[in-house]
């Protein structure tokens, strides 16, 4: 379907648009949603309920984390790779049980948690370093073998780490140095979301990552000097991109 005049209701939505297209997607969900509907959303950040919750016509909005990796190689063709021990994680309720039962027969490995908050800043902490720099560098994540980006990482970890304890997550005394070794179990040769998205010169997904780190540092009183300098750094590019 490409026009929501065309769509009834349904059981379930999986919403996977970048987040900055999020208010975009209202007359879909107005058109597919009653209280009886669940929605998925498969994007990027922390805010996942908050951000779809007035738009969802009263459906259950179920937060998901999304971790394969995506890469787009024409219209009709995209690579996926598995990008870590698992691919997808939702909370260890009822709802989480259901969505992962669609995904049945599939290659997709699905966690459940009990502890959806930690894992959701967790996932933050690895896009806070590898998608600010590759688009920034234009480079896969092998750049973020370099030494002098890695203490460029840990810097923007150790503010990521702090903000997140304050909004409640229950981090490792070692998260920053976890989260550089979760990278590097990563083949260099992947990309990420923003590195595709500038290379494509479609708009980054900056605010929903970046700048939920500098929205909870302003919030929790917390400096975040180096996040701040990658979200300008990110915005300007998207600003670049519509002049």
């Amino acid at each position: 379907m490409t026009d929501p005049a065309q769509a009834t209701p349904v059981d379930w939505v999986l919403l996977s648009t970048k987040a900055y297209h999020t208010a975009a997607t209202a007359p879909w969900l107005a058109r597919l949603c009653t209280p009886a509907t669940r929605i998925a959303v498969m994007q990027n950040g922390i805010d996942h309920v908050a951000r779809v919750a007035p738009l969802a016509q009263g459906a259950t909005v179920v937060p998901v984390l999304v971790y394969y990796n995506g890469e787009r190689l024409a219209p009709d063709r995209v690579r996926l790779r598995h990008a870590g021990k698992f691919d997808v994680v939702v909370a260890d309720d009822e709802t989480g049980h259901a969505f992962a039962s669609l995904f049945e027969g599939t290659p997709l490995r699905i966690v459940f948690s009990d502890d959806f908050l930690t894992l959701a800043w967790r996932k933050l902490l690895i896009n806070a370093v590898a998608n600010p720099i590759t688009p920034l560098t234009l480079q896969r994540q092998a750049v973020l073998r370099r030494p002098d980006i890695q203490d460029l990482c840990k810097a923007v970890l150790d503010e990521t780490v702090a903000v997140a304890r304050a909004d409640g997550a229950r981090l490792a005394e070692d998260e920053a140095a976890r989260t550089m070794a979760t990278l590097f179990d990563f083949s260099g040769e992947l990309g990420t979301s923003m590195y595709f998205d500038r290379l494509a010169g479609r708009p980054l997904e900056a605010d929903a990552l970046t700048g939920a780190i500098v929205d909870g540092g302003k919030r929790h009183g917390i400096a975040t000097p180096h996040n701040q300098a990658l979200l300008a750094l990110l915005r300007a590019i998207n600003e670049g991109m519509t002049a």
